[in-house]
């Protein structure tokens, strides 16, 4: 049986830049026709590094490439009454339009939901913007690095005795374009029911303040603020109590995280193996040992010189563990800690999650032609495996208009030599 693509029925126009590129592109790998409407000349994005083999171009940009595969691409400069003129044409044979401008801007050049809407009733219209289109907010500038700390999420993040660090990379991009391909999905779901589009909304620094983990729920349930840990262990309560084996630790070839480490009699007699145990086999430990984990001793003896004891031998006990660690390959670790049923996990790096072998079993990376450039360039595949309804790369991001001719001359019926006039112009 030949299988069908998810939403192989669907057209998108993608008026998004890197902020919103993304949501355009996961649904064309689950079969939308996907047209990326570019200014002439093409999107700003493709200026950002890296570039393949460090050499700067518009048909080179890394980023550009991770954001816009599978795609068709157009040139169409909407500030020109002909430019706006020749969208909503597009938009009669659409069934979702992307859009990453200032809240209020597609509106401002007549091509707002209200009066595409008019146009074609099903249209789905998403908006990704930094703050919403309403609010105090709405009209913020809002690069990563603003949403992501007015989000929350910055302040989760980096050591508790410095300033919050932004997370690596794009993640409010990332996080805002998820929720927007799961919005038009939804709402492509609603309109076979009614036969009628919506707008949507899409609010990055939202999307990010969901992703704090359970720092809302610790502050409704236990009044306590989460904090950031570094890499200093886990907080114990508010107390900044440090809970050693719970923490990101070096090792002899890379990091290997380890949490909820509470069977210390097995990791003592562990390194103890190693010759690496130093003095903690001794009697006067054993106590002590076995206790670890437990919260409710350590938060019963706050404020006595037990207290005091407990913390020096708990720091004691992660620097044994440090020096243990430090001295063994991650591999090695992994496989021992396995077998003893302890949480722990290297820290990959982007060289080994290349060569990661779950991930290369389960074909997880695609490699895609890029044959202007005379490369083929490996690329991260999806975040979800349909069975019936299967997740496919169409192929390499699109060159600068490079399918003017066919979306406007065989789609829209426009003639060539209309096309060599809205080029001369420097409307396509």
């Amino acid at each position: 049986m030949v299988q069908e693509t998810l939403l192989g029925d669907i057209r998108v126009l993608d008026l998004a830049d890197d902020v919103g590129a993304y949501t355009s592109q996961l649904l064309a790998e689950l079969g939308a026709d996907v047209i990326k409407v570019e200014p002439p000349g093409g999107d700003p994005s493709r200026g950002m590094g890296p570039f393949v083999h460090d050499i700067p171009g518009p048909e080179r940009s890394l980023h550009f490439f991770a954001l816009n595969r599978s795609k068709r691409g157009i040139t169409l400069n909407l500030d020109t009454a002909d430019g706006r003129a020749l969208l909503k044409r597009l938009v009669e044979g659409a069934d979702v339009l992307v859009e990453s401008f200032p809240p209020g801007h597609m509106a401002k050049m007549g091509l707002g939901y209200d009066v595409l809407k008019e146009i074609n009733q099903g249209l789905i219209f998403c908006s990704v913007s930094g703050f919403g289109q309403s609010g105090p907010f709405r009209d913020f500038k809002a690069p990563d690095i603003v949403v992501v700390a007015m989000g929350g999420l910055m302040y989760l993040g980096g050591f508790p005795d410095a300033a919050p660090y932004r997370t690596y990379g794009y993640q409010s991009h990332y996080m805002g374009s998820l929720h927007g391909a799961a919005g038009i999905s939804i709402a492509l779901f609603e309109r076979d029911v009614s036969g009628e589009g919506q707008a949507i909304d899409i609010s990055r620094q939202e999307c990010t303040t969901i992703a704090m983990e359970t720092a809302m729920q610790f502050y409704d349930l236990r009044n306590e603020i989460r904090k950031r840990w570094g890499f200093g262990g886990t907080p114990v309560g508010g107390l900044g109590i440090r809970v050693p084996g719970r923490d990101v630790y070096q090792c002899k070839d890379g990091y290997m995280l380890w949490l909820l480490l509470i069977d210390w009699e097995n990791v003592v007699k562990w390194m103890d193996s190693k010759g690496m145990a130093v003095d903690l086999m001794n009697e006067e430990w054993q106590d002590f040992i076995k206790s670890v984990g437990d919260r409710t001793a350590m938060m019963s003896l706050i404020g006595t010189d037990a207290f005091l004891e407990r913390m020096m031998r708990m720091e004691h006990l992660d620097q044994v563990f440090k020096r243990f660690l430090a001295a063994h390959p991650v591999a090695e670790l992994y496989e021992e800690g396995q077998r003893q049923h302890f949480i722990c996990a290297p820290v990959s790096d982007p060289a080994g999650l290349v060569n990661d072998p779950h991930l290369n079993d389960r074909d997880y990376f695609v490699e895609v032609d890029h044959p202007e450039l005379g490369v083929t360039i490996k690329y991260a595949g999806p975040p979800y495996r349909l069975s019936e309804t299967p997740w496919q790369v169409k192929g390499r991001p699109p060159l600068v208009g490079e399918h003017n001719l066919d979306v406007y001359h065989k789609e829209l019926g426009l003639s060539r030599q209309e096309l060599e006039l809205l080029t001369s112009r420097g409307i396509i």
